[in-house]
């Protein structure tokens, strides 16, 4: 179980109180020596954490991606759930169900660097009585008709 900033943070309240690491330790919830580890480097757990660029294991998409790509640019209305049913389909035995949530982030992320543009729009907050707002018809000639009487504006 990895170690939290809150632990560690009050692992320094009760060295600052006592001054035995074995006893701050079991207060805080870790054991001794990683109470020593703390207090001997001064930093939080998530100061000392390095960020990883490697994949902890293979890509199971990586044989078929290509297709797929191709596909959505083809389609990009295409659904997560349908493309990894065909999927599966098409190569038995390769995928089983419970990739198809790893599937459907790899295609929201393809969405975003690759996909096709969204529609830009700009939202209009309409408050009434504070501004006229109008779509900029042309009303110069505009006949009115009230009772059978024709009003020529």
């Amino acid at each position: 179980m990895a170690v939290t900033d809150a632990q560690v943070r009050r692992l320094m309240e009760e060295i600052t109180k006592h001054g035995k690491i074995g006893r701050a330790s079991m207060m805080s919830g870790m054991d001794r020596k990683t109470g020593r580890k703390y207090v001997k480097s001064g930093q939080l757990p998530s100061q000392t954490r390095k960020e990883r660029d490697y994949r902890t294991r293979e890509d199971p998409l990586e044989r078929d991606w290509a297709l797929i790509g191709s596909m959505l640019k083809e389609a990009p209305a295409l659904e997560g759930q349908a493309l990894f049913g065909w999927l599966m389909e098409q190569n038995p035995g390769r995928y089983e169900p419970g990739q198809v949530r790893t599937f459907q982030r790899r295609i929201k992320q393809w969405r975003a660097l690759d996909g096709p543009d969204r529609e830009i729009f700009f939202a209009q907050e309409h408050r009434p009585g504070e501004a006229m707002q109008t779509d900029f018809t042309n009303c110069n000639k505009l006949e009115v008709t009230i009772s059978l009487t024709i009003f020529n504006m």
